[in-house]
């Protein structure tokens, strides 16, 4: 393995100030009531964990979406409510249950595992309320991602269909997408008010996106049914009931989607075309009120750690150079005479079309034949990597057309908890170029196995510890093991073609070059072109995938830098534990020990394995 040592400088200096956060340092708790500390550890651990799972129910109830997210068919007729009023009253019950926590349960009466439980939910507590004030800061609708393009993902992936009560949940959610859309219209004009609002050129993507959705019958007069016709057709369809009761579904079902649903993205069309008149093209945060502390906040609470923006730009620019020395090396193997830059336009430009499908639905099909079969492969070489296993199945699905051409790279949905869904890897096929296949290797790793799935499938399926665990998460945890686990197949004998392998360094550069651009907007007040042009020019991508991600981190700040800053923390913690252990080193319990405990903060997982490492020696 590449000596990675010098490279986590900057996280280990980092991490030691979260170490401090994160250790036990509720001196307060230590000195509860008497009641509290002379029960036993069992009877406090017994105490607090029921007292977590009543918690964790207390804010499921609290939003019918998660509840259909989970599985549950509890308030299956209902939408989230998003209104101000609504998200003040959950933050302060919140803080009360940290309160109540903390006054509650003595730490030093509980058992290692119910420690760091109360750990965590004392740090993401804690970090909601420094984020509190800066809630609004986050754009309600962009080109990436938002309610307009969520509401028909949520009804079509999320809002299963059984039985006749779930179509007619089904119909009355439909009825009141105007109310749930209306809330979040009724933010984003606030935040417009406020001089927070996405640039100029995301409007006409989100307009694009709001007019796609409402596109065929029964929307228009086109004889083709729209997404959420054809979806709702299918569902009911589907049910074990009179033809009868199908017509009557379908046309309440029309009837709500005419006098609810296009209404609604009319008024959400009326406004981005109204937003639009007076906006800049200012992209940062830097931008935005306090803009310089909300991004702050944004770099903790993505990394987990106390990084400064300069020094995540630093370690951008030292990944990249790294990256680029063993990019040269496949290029001279592969015997390309030219510089790197002109073996990324090679790659780019694929002249002779052999670094991509086709772009028809043919070659989308390959695609998918293509990721699934990688995903197959490797499941049948877990063993090798992982002494635990996910029960959940893994499906590869094509990003949905009303969706895909402002939707990312490729994203991962966890599957259902009672099983009732598989855990789904989307491939956004919108633009084949921009999916070469050089890079499928790594993509598919990355999103199903063992990245992912093998992570979030085990996570919720973990015994033993309080569900907020089980379903939270911490980003640089979640996406440094994705980017760590496209690496993890190299050991294994995978990327045997030179050009997939290169294609794993193209994914790994391409999050390297995320520090460097998303600092660079967002701290150093790049512009939306120069960001493109560093990508453009430091990594093998093609122009279009460049312009989309620099979209995605502009409206997204911070997020793009978990991922390499995760994945360099794992890669230290392994090589740790390998120059400790020595012959006694067994990567399969390693990946247990990162994986047992669910989504934690960087420096907790460090406080694991040397724990782990001390243990074994």
């Amino acid at each position: 393995m590449t000596n990675q040592h010098a490279r986590s400088l900057f996280l280990t200096v980092a991490a030691a100030a979260l170490m401090t956060a994160c250790g036990n340092s509720t001196t307060e708790s230590s000195s509860q009531p008497a009641s509290t500390s002379s029960a036993t550890q069992n009877d406090q651990t017994e105490q607090i964990n029921k007292w977590f799972e009543a918690d964790f129910e207390r804010q499921v109830m609290r939003s019918p979406m998660y509840q259909t997210f989970l599985g549950r068919k509890t308030n299956y007729d209902q939408w989230d409510d998003v209104s101000q009023e609504f998200r003040t009253e959950s933050h302060a019950l919140n803080m009360a249950a940290l309160a109540e926590m903390k006054n509650t349960y003595d730490y030093d009466g509980l058992d290692p595992s119910a420690q760091l439980s109360y750990r965590l939910f004392e740090y993401d507590a804690e970090l909601s309320d420094r984020r509190f004030p800066y809630r609004n800061h986050w754009y309600v609708f962009s080109q990436f991602t938002g309610p307009h393009s969520s509401v028909p993902a949520f009804l079509i992936n999320q809002h299963r269909v059984s039985s006749k009560d779930d179509a007619e949940a089904y119909i009355t959610r439909l009825e009141g997408v105007r109310t749930y859309l209306g809330q979040h219209q009724a933010n984003a004009e606030a935040q417009f008010a406020n001089g927070i609002n996405p640039p100029d050129w995301s409007y006409p993507q989100m307009i694009a996106t709001a007019q796609n959705i409402i596109s065929g019958a029964p929307f228009d007069d086109s004889e083709e049914p729209s997404t959420l016709l054809t979806d709702f057709d299918k569902k009911i369809n589907a049910l074990e009931i009179s033809d009868d009761k199908k017509a009557d579904l379908r046309t309440r079902g029309i009837a709500a989607m005419a006098g609810y649903v296009k209404p609604a993205y009319e008024d959400l069309i009326a406004m981005f075309q109204t937003q639009v008149e007076t906006v800049t093209n200012d992209d940062g945060a830097w931008k935005l009120p306090d803009g310089d502390k909300y991004y702050t906040l944004q770099l903790e609470a993505m990394t987990t750690t106390q990084m400064t923006a300069d020094e995540v730009h630093d370690l951008g620019l030292s990944e990249v150079a790294r990256i680029h020395r063993e990019m040269t090396e496949i290029k001279n193997a592969v015997g390309f005479d030219g510089s790197l830059q002109d073996f990324f336009v090679h790659m780019r430009e694929d002249a002779e079309g052999k670094f991509t499908y086709p772009n028809t639905d043919e070659g989308r099909e390959q695609y998918l034949t293509k990721a699934t079969a990688i995903i197959d492969t490797m499941r049948g070489r877990l063993d090798e990597l992982f002494l635990t296993k996910p029960k959940a199945e893994l499906t590869v699905k094509r990003v949905e057309p009303f969706r895909e051409q402002a939707a990312g790279k490729a994203f991962y949905q966890r599957p259902a908890p009672d099983g009732s869904r598989p855990g789904i890897y989307y491939a956004n096929l919108y633009n084949m170029a921009d999916m070469p296949i050089y890079q499928m290797e790594a993509l598919a790793y990355h999103e199903g196995i063992p990245g992912h799935h093998m992570q979030l499938a085990i996570s919720q399926e973990l015994e033993g510890i309080p569900s907020f665990r089980k379903y939270g998460g911490f980003t640089a945890y979640t996406e440094g093991w994705g980017l760590y686990s496209e690496y993890i197949p190299k050991e294994m004998g995978f990327y045997e073609d030179p050009y997939s392998d290169f294609g794993r360094l193209a994914m790994e550069l391409w999050r390297a070059a995320r520090l460097v651009v998303d600092t660079g907007l967002h701290d150093k007040k790049w512009t939306r072109q120069q960001a493109i042009d560093y990508l453009i020019t430091n990594t093998p991508n093609p122009e279009g995938d460049c312009i989309k991600a620099i979209e995605r981190y502009i409206v997204m700040p911070g997020q793009a830098t978990a991922y390499k800053i995760g994945m360099l923390k794992i890669i230290e913690l392994r090589e740790r534990a390998e120059a400790a252990l020595g012959d006694r080193f067994d990567v399969r319990a390693f990946h247990d020990i990162v994986l047992k405990d669910g989504p934690v903060p960087l420096a907790v997982l460090e406080e694991n394995v040397d724990a782990w490492i001390a243990k074994s020696l």
